[in-house]
């Protein structure tokens, strides 16, 4: 069982930036995939970036691709998004997630942060 916890969301306006972070602990997740989701209120959650733990090509949802960048440190257990050039539309929880495979589903993913909410004024 992987446990995750996220932090770094807060208030910013428009065109600012934001990096959230996500640790890990628990079992060993060096063949975990990473990756990020988001739920605005009234909303289905939304697939915003994954990446492997061992390195590979991230893929990022095209609302985002461009302007986010999903990394994570392995030594540190601890995944990051960077968030630049935001936009109202951006306002959701954002929550990190592990799982075997870096799928862009919540079904690809077994275990969840419990979020972190990100809120972009106009």
């Amino acid at each position: 069982q992987v446990q995750l916890v996220e932090s770094g969301g807060g208030l910013v306006q428009a065109g600012g930036s934001l990096r959230l972070s996500c640790a890990a602990s628990g079992r060993a997740f060096g063949s975990y995939a990473m990756g990020w989701f988001r739920q605005a209120p009234g909303k289905e959650r939304e697939f915003v970036a994954t990446i492997t733990w061992s390195g590979g090509v991230p893929f990022y949802s095209n609302s985002v691709k461009g302007r986010f960048t999903i990394s994570r440190d392995i030594g540190l257990n601890t995944g990051y998004l960077q968030m630049n050039r935001l936009t109202p539309e951006d306002t959701a929880v954002y929550y990190c997630a592990v799982g075997p495979t870096a799928g862009r589903t919540p079904e690809a993913f077994g275990s969840w942060g419990q979020g972190t909410q990100v809120t972009v004024s106009s």
